[in-house]
């Protein structure tokens, strides 16, 4: 059975998408911590990080580490969050998000509710960004 990032990725389920390549893609979530905050997930489904292959874990951390540098010139961050916890969901990804203070590590303080237009918004940025930092080719329209 696919997950829910599986179906987000055949686009079954609408994604915001900032990246995509053979290996990984990058989506908005829809529970923000922070503007800008997004996911890296592999397209191959592996339901825990200590079980993905050494190659795909590089990919991940490799594809969110390029973002994260647009992310923190882009959404002016001091620093950039990353976690991988996988509770709710067993497929693999990398949380990824522009802070300004140790409180923005606070996964409590997630956005249930937020605008789609904003994160429409947020997605164009990260896009617009991404093609003027040279990974046009991953950027998809």
């Amino acid at each position: 059975m696919s997950t829910l990032f599986t179906k987000i990725i055949d686009g079954e389920i609408p994604g915001r998408f900032v990246w995509k390549d053979e290996d990984v893609v990058a989506f908005l979530t829809i529970e923000p911590i922070t503007d800008g905050h997004l996911m890296v997930v592999p397209r191959q489904e592996v339901a825990h990080w200590v079980d993905a292959e050494p190659e795909l874990l590089g990919k991940l951390m490799n594809v969110a580490q390029k973002i994260a540098k647009v992310q923190e010139s882009e959404f002016n961050a001091k620093r950039i969050g990353v976690l991988m916890e996988g509770y709710e969901i067993p497929h693999v990804h990398v949380h990824i998000w522009p802070t300004q203070t140790p409180a923005d590590f606070d996964v409590h303080n997630v956005d249930h509710n937020p605008d789609p237009a904003k994160l429409d918004r947020n997605a164009e940025r990260l896009r617009s960004a991404l093609r003027k930092a040279g990974y046009s080719e991953h950027v998809p329209d």
